[in-house]
């Protein structure tokens, strides 16, 4: 497996590996614009034919603070490491940019938590993080889970 930056050319498999997710419900969905525009924040595997199996990104969101998101691994190499290999990438390249804090929503904890994630109350996390919510057709009755992790919980990935 390769992990590398997304570029341009990975946006339409990002698409389809989170639309595909998102229509089981299991994360929002993202339109082809905002992988554009988010596109440096993201870090794809690649296995071994060159396919795009996995992403993830890290959205910096205020000083000291980012969020893991747009987290998806294909259905058949779940539970392969994939996911977990692209958090602990994603968080070393926070810590040297000076996270203290990561973040996520979402709707599998259990993976999060794997991951030395813990849950805490939505209303904890600072009004920035709820900037981009205005425009996600859940809001304001958003059901995902947020979990948090600082930069000094000891590393158990």
């Amino acid at each position: 497996m390769k992990y590398r930056k997304a570029v341009f050319a990975d946006v339409e498999s990002i698409f389809h590996l989170v639309n595909d997710y998102a229509a089981g419900g299991a994360m929002l969905a993202r339109s082809r614009n905002t992988l554009y525009e988010t596109l440096r924040d993201m870090i794809v595997a690649e296995d071994d034919a060159g396919k795009v199996v996995g992403v993830g990104g890290l959205h910096m969101m205020w000083d000291g603070l980012a969020e893991v998101r747009t987290m998806a691994i294909a259905p058949e190499l779940a539970r392969c490491g994939i996911g977990s290999e692209i958090v602990r990438r994603l968080m070393e390249e926070g810590r040297a940019l000076g996270v203290r804090q990561f973040f996520t929503l979402t709707y599998k904890p259990g993976f999060f938590k794997t991951l030395g994630f813990h849950i805490v109350p939505k209303e904890t996390l600072p009004q920035k993080v709820w900037k981009e919510c205005i425009d996600c057709p859940k809001f304001p009755n958003c059901d995902e889970i947020a979990m948090v992790r600082e930069t000094s919980d000891e590393m158990n990935l």
